[in-house]
């Protein structure tokens, strides 16, 4: 695998705030800062199903190949290793060797940093609206919505309307109404 301009993030689920990142991530490689591909890195792609980790490295990847609608990325799974220092060593087995991360993480920023890579840092877009439990937790309570084209409205303030409609049409929001933390489910 060759080195790539990588975007990672965890995408539970791709929403607006991703959008933006990844976008901005286009635009980077398309001024000329570049010639290296892009590839979008999906962490905890073994993570098992909960609240926090609703859908699976599958599905997060089908929720962004439908936004990306044929635009040019390669789509990785990355695995997590619970050992910070070692992590950016373990991640290159799945998304290549040293290029460059494009993050709004600061954490991750120093990781890779310390690995040698070259980071490009993102300004958070809309943080305080676009952070993936908030819209999570707008969709365990609409999960008991039943007409489809009024939750795809709702959804779609916070997401790509087509990857709303991707978790609609597949009901895989409704998963999200048994994964709460104990006491009565929503709705």
């Amino acid at each position: 695998m060759e080195p790539a301009l990588i975007v990672l993030g965890r995408f539970q689920p791709f929403h607006n705030g991703h959008v933006a990142m990844v976008e901005s991530a286009f635009s980077y490689l398309g001024i000329g800062n570049s010639d290296l591909p892009l590839r979008i890195c999906i962490g905890s792609s073994e993570a098992e199903q909960s609240l926090e980790n609703p859908w699976s490295a599958e599905e997060r990847e089908q929720m962004i190949r439908v936004w990306l609608d044929g635009r040019d990325a390669e789509i990785v799974h990355v695995p997590d290793l619970g050992d910070p220092q070692n992590y950016v060593r373990h991640a290159e087995k799945f998304h290549g060797p040293p290029g460059i991360i494009f993050t709004t993480d600061e954490g991750a920023s120093e990781l890779y940093r310390e690995a040698d890579w070259f980071v490009v840092e993102s300004e958070l877009v809309n943080r305080e609206d676009w952070q993936g439990w908030r819209i999570r937790a707008t969709m365990q309570m609409l999960s008991t919505v039943m007409e489809e084209e009024a939750a795809i409205a709702a959804l779609s303030i916070n997401m790509p309307e087509s990857v709303a409609r991707l978790i609609i049409d597949n009901g895989w929001q409704r998963r999200l109404l048994h994964l709460g933390t104990g006491g009565e489910p929503v709705g």
